[in-house]
């Protein structure tokens, strides 16, 4: 079966001027907005793709909430095979997982009601208690208001939905929208992190590539129609990207306060988002059939995802003309010119300090009495060592070694630039970097970019003859070990 491409093209050809697309990385940039990739199509021609070192077109992100849009469209699918009804009280599809005495609330509540964030329940129930199971939870939690009502941001909704299909196709969810949505060629690679019980995490688990999001946005923006086959009902992508619940009173920024659908956000200049947690971002703009797809990290930015937003808005939507722009000879040279420069940028400050070489190569033990950390619990680490060098082409960096339960760990890091490993204790990919604060602190930031995302934050004070470590993560669920202070000794 032939499978969905992109067709590249200009900006210009699709009445963009190319300096809105600079003018937009470049304003990212100097907000310093950690993106990892920046797609943008309009007229359904792909005019910009670009990936920031180290990430590329075949890196493998997590898309956190996005997870959501995908779950709604399998549970379309299902009711458009007569394998369920959006009325449906979803009690009727887990008697298996009921308590004795069931909640009123609870067995009122359907289908289409957690489909568009109403359901009973004012928070992700499966979080009050990770190491039970997290389907249960979504029945044996007590509600706090009827279905039905009002918006609430609940994971557990569509995590629940998401092991519904699966339990009614016998495939992971993922696997099972492949098979339906054939023609989009969703890659191969692409996979669903699954909860401690084997059920595919439908709320916050996709692991995909940025041309995935890229292809199902595609999708949605044809209401279900790729290559002339009519994969899904277009009224049901109708509804669900339409303003179905308001949100303007728990939303934390303007870009979230513009209603819901069915796991579907409504944006600014009548658009809709696919919305995942630090950057993960599906943006539609109909009236400009305009298109734009980000990954990033933007956890640890106030804002940040209101500033990929605003980017957009501001720097696109004021230049765009309803038919093609004259060939600009420059553009196509300057366009990709800032493809090519996009990273992630190294932390600002110091490459070089006079405590350098006081402390290069000495190790310094932890010591028991001067430890702190948010869990109460004493860490696994022992010892600590910082060592500088130079690659083979002259680029400073420097190795954070560690003793961590009688294990030897190291965690490398670029000065004044970034470098990459596995990370330590978790073997997912990072990327890294240090700088010298003004008192001789140095401070090293590791960005994880995998199957989780978030930075870890290292700040080494060090003394004459001691250390002082405070360590600080920006992850949602991993590296709690690296969460508190530690007091070492030469």
């Amino acid at each position: 079966m032939q499978k969905l491409t992109f067709e590249k093209t200009s900006p210009e050809a699709v009445g963009i001027p190319g300096d809105s697309v600079i003018r937009f990385t470049k304003r990212l940039a100097a907000r310093r907005i950690p993106m990892h990739s920046l797609l943008l199509m309009r007229h359904d021609k792909l005019f910009f793709e670009g990936y920031y070192s180290p990430c590329d077109a075949g890196t493998l992100h997590r898309m956190f909430s996005v997870s959501k849009s995908f779950t709604a469209i399998a549970v379309g699918l299902l009711a458009e095979e007569g394998r369920l009804s959006l009325d449906d009280p979803i009690i009727r599809h887990f008697p298996e997982k009921l308590p004795e005495h069931v909640h009123p609330w609870i067995a009122a509540m359907t289908i289409r009601d957690m489909l568009m964030m109403r359901s009973c329940h004012a928070a992700t129930t499966y979080k009050l208690d990770m190491s039970t199971d997290w389907v249960e939870s979504y029945f044996t939690t007590p509600p706090t208001h009827p279905a039905g009502t009002l918006f609430h941001y609940d994971t557990s909704a569509p995590h629940t939905l998401c092991a519904l299909a699966e339990k009614m196709t016998g495939l992971s969810m993922l696997d099972y929208l492949k098979k339906k949505l054939e023609p989009l060629g969703l890659s191969e690679q692409s996979y669903m992190l699954k909860d401690p019980f084997g059920v595919s995490m439908g709320g916050s688990g996709l692991v995909a590539l940025s041309t995935d999001l890229l292809k199902f946005g595609y999708f949605i923006a044809h209401r279900g129609n790729v290559l002339g086959h009519q994969l899904l009902s277009p009224a049901f992508i109708d509804d669900a990207v339409s303003h179905l619940s308001d949100t303007c009173v728990t939303a934390p920024l303007p870009s979230e306060a513009q209603g819901y659908g069915m796991q579907f956000w409504r944006g600014a200049h009548n658009g809709y988002t696919c919305y995942g947690m630090g950057g993960q971002l599906i943006i539609f703009l109909p009236d400009y059939d305009l298109i734009c797809v980000t990954t990033a990290d933007t956890q640890d930015v106030q804002g940040g995802n209101q500033q990929i937003y605003d980017a957009l808005y501001e720097e696109f939507l004021q230049d765009i003309q309803g038919k093609a722009l004259p060939d600009n000879p420059e553009s196509p040279l300057l366009l990709a010119k800032a493809a090519s420069s996009l990273r992630l940028e190294p932390l600002e400050g110091a490459v070089t300090s006079a405590a350098a070489d006081r402390i290069n190569g000495k190790t310094f033990r932890v010591c028991a009495e001067g430890f702190e950390n948010i869990s109460g619990k004493i860490f696994g680490f022992e010892s600590f060592t910082v060592r500088f060098d130079q690659t083979s082409d002259g680029q400073d960096f420097g190795t954070l070694s560690f003793l961590y339960g009688q294990k030897p760990y190291t965690l490398r890091f670029g000065l004044g630039n970034m470098q990459t490993g596995a990370f330590p204790l978790y073997d997912l990919y990072y990327a890294a970097s240090g700088a010298w604060l003004s008192d001789g602190t140095l401070y090293i930031k590791a960005h994880i970019i995998d199957s989780y995302v978030g930075s870890i934050h290292f700040q080494l004070s060090f003394g004459e003859n001691d250390l002082t470590v405070f360590m600080r993560k920006k992850e949602e669920s991993l590296f709690q070990e690296f969460d508190g202070h530690l007091y070492c000794t030469a």
